[in-house]
């Protein structure tokens, strides 16, 4: 078949490149490389990717490119690319939010109804429930985003939703909660905590520590947007991937410790606005739909993730 990745080059979105390679499919990955963060870095991640004769790589703004004629005898379209990150939404930056994540993904959704894609997937966030009434949330919970950057992956969703229903467009949008391993964000926290704590620096700690997140590791999100793509779920169901793993941060740090044999230095900053105290997701309807469930405990993903960090560290001049 044939696949087309948004947000190749992105952390989650090589991820799912390689192993759909791997499976033998032709894949296009799109990535416009936002300077979100370095151009290198995503270079970096796909990498091994641009040896392969199943990948080719168009370096596409979804916001002003020929979609269509990028879609034209597609199969499957993954939706991964989005502008990340919660504190970066507020103030000025909404804007670049609103373009990349609701412009973006309409634009994606015109072309796929026009050129009649077999299924789109798209990467919906755990942020689109913010402050929930109670845990763990589940898809019909009303939607209340902490932040704006969850109103943005909320509008998209929706967005995911009114094309189903208008036009029948086969879109199915995963929740994600957390996701973490090996080639994260360098942003995000666990990649933060990995690498400082690799070169002796100390870790920035946001708030108290006690912020309890659900976390998923990246292999089960693959999967989770493989049984996607073959799953007969009707044209605007929502799931959420989450890793069925709830621990505080103060947890991952006491757990990375164990790991690397010494203790973590950690540096205490202020809250930050827009993070919520909690996320937590039920997945009987990911495995009623998909017939998904996570199967990476945490200390097994960590563990991974280190494995990648310590490869990093040694490689570097």
């Amino acid at each position: 078949m044939r696949a087309v990745v948004t947000g190749a080059a992105g952390f989650i979105g090589s991820h799912l490149c390689e192993r759909l390679v791997s499976e033998g499919h032709e894949v296009l990955g799109i990535d416009c490389f936002t300077d979100y963060y370095a151009k290198d870095d995503k270079l970096d991640n796909i990498a091994q990717l641009q040896t392969s004769a199943g990948f080719r790589l168009s370096q596409t703004d979804l916001r002003d490119g020929q979609l269509r004629d990028l879609l034209d005898g597609t199969d499957l379209v993954f939706h991964q690319a989005a502008q990340p990150g919660v504190r970066g939404s507020w103030a000025d930056g909404f804007a670049e939010y609103c373009s990349n994540n609701i412009l973006a993904t309409q634009r994606l959704l015109e072309a796929a109804h026009v050129v009649g894609v077999r299924r789109l997937v798209y990467a919906s966030s755990s942020s689109v429930y913010g402050n929930a009434a109670r845990y763990p949330v589940e898809e019909l919970d009303l939607p209340r985003p902490a932040s704006p950057y969850g109103v943005t992956k909320l509008a998209a969703e929706h967005l995911c939703t009114l094309y189903a229903q208008e036009h029948g467009v086969p879109v199915v949008s995963l929740r994600y909660f957390t996701v973490y391993g090996p080639r994260q964000r360098p942003d995000m926290a666990f990649r933060r905590l990995v690498d400082f704590s690799l070169a002796g620096r100390p870790f920035p700690l946001y708030g108290t520590g006690d912020q309890v997140r659900d976390f998923t590791y990246v292999d089960d999100v693959v999967e989770a947007n493989l049984l996607a793509a073959s799953s007969n779920a009707a044209p605007g169901s929502v799931a959420n991937i989450a890793g069925g793993t709830s621990a505080s941060m103060l947890d991952v740090i006491r757990l990375l410790e164990a790991l690397l044999g010494h203790k973590v230095t950690v540096d205490r900053l202020p809250g930050q606005p827009g993070d919520v105290g909690r996320t937590s997701g039920a997945t009987e309807r990911a495995a009623a739909l998909l017939g998904w469930r996570p199967l990476t405990a945490l200390e097994d993903g960590l563990t991974k993730m280190v494995d990648w960090g310590r490869a990093r560290h040694r490689d570097r001049p």
